[in-house]
């Protein structure tokens, strides 16, 4: 018997409209042999079935059931793809857990760390992952500018503390850039961190634990035009994104470790994108995304094409993992 699979799209954050791309990719590429699919959007004010038509068939909260012609249909797995809240912070794997539904990627715990930026530095930390020097501010702290860049430098990043897809980072090249961008921040987010700048290659590394192994996909090193790897630069074709990257065999061996270390100690599930730049041969952790984009312009796809994968295999051994 087919399984019901609801796929979570949209979501409360800037990030809604990939997510919606992201989410039809996953649906247009589930395997019809052995899923019955269903596209769910979530936004703050209604949960609702998209149907073929763009019918909208509201959601149960309750138990996460659907009712259409007064037949009520229960999911077997929610496939999630929402960027940002309440995708990728432990919203609705919380939720999923305590209806007992089971879920793709992260659990509640791990996702929650993995999307606030300053933790998930300070955890691993611990295990001796390089990343860049920084400072956490919350909404309402005094503003130290002098002890700002005493401690971090110029030029720098501001970047708010919980989001996505570059929306809320600014890299600052002057002093008086720096209250500006910082104010601009808080307006996506309460808690922002200021980062010190590492000039050297960007590479984003995709990897997920693949048939029972933890598989680096591939390596892509970003290029863009503008003055750092922005929104801009992400969705609109302002970039170049090399796969494999053109980085050394001893690079390539550095990152590839510390990525599948991360996966591991983060306790990651699902597929995931972490971002470093490389200071000679050693790669900075930046940040990592538990949700990464999925549409046609997104990295990891690209990554998983040049493995001879295609997007329904991946997706049905996502599920799999999700149901065991």
């Amino acid at each position: 018997m087919k399984k019901n699979v609801a796929v979570l799209m949209g979501g409360y954050s800037s990030e809604y409209e990939i997510s919606m791309k992201s989410g039809q990719v996953v649906s247009n590429n589930l395997d019809r042999g052995l899923y019955k699919v269903y596209r769910i959007v979530i936004t703050k004010d209604k949960w609702f079935y998209l149907d073929n038509k763009n019918k909208e068939f509201n959601i149960s909260r309750n138990d996460f059931s659907l009712k259409i012609e007064n037949k009520k249909i229960k999911f077997d797995v929610a496939f999630i793809v929402i960027h940002g809240s309440p995708g990728e912070d432990g919203i609705l794997q919380s939720y999923f857990e305590s209806i007992g539904i089971p879920y793709t990627g992260c659990d509640s715990d791990t996702s929650a760390i993995t999307f606030n930026k300053r933790d998930c530095i300070s955890f691993l930390k611990k295990y001796s992952i390089p990343t860049a020097n920084s400072i956490h501010l919350n909404y309402g702290d005094k503003i130290d500018e002098e002890k700002i860049i005493k401690e971090i430098g110029i030029p720098c990043f501001v970047k708010a503390n919980k989001s996505g897809s570059s929306f809320g980072v600014y890299k600052v090249n002057r002093k008086s850039d720096l209250l500006p961008s910082i104010n601009n921040s808080f307006k996506i987010d309460k808690e922002i961190l200021i980062e010190s700048f590492l000039d050297g290659t960007e590479v984003s590394v995709g990897v997920m634990n693949y048939k029972k192994e933890i598989k680096v996909f591939g390596i892509t090193e970003l290029i863009t035009e503008n003055d750092f790897f922005d929104y801009e630069a992400k969705y609109e074709g302002k970039s170049k994104e090399i796969t494999p990257a053109n980085i050394s065999k001893i690079q390539q061996n550095n990152v590839t470790k510390i990525a599948k270390k991360i996966y591991q100690k983060l306790g990651i599930k699902g597929l995931s994108r972490s971002e470093f730049i490389f200071v000679d041969n050693t790669p900075y952790f930046l940040e990592l995304n538990s949700i990464p984009g999925l549409t046609k312009e997104s990295i990891f796809p690209k990554q998983v094409k040049i493995n001879g994968i295609s997007l329904q295999e991946l997706f049905t051994d996502i599920i799999q993992q999700a149901i065991e």
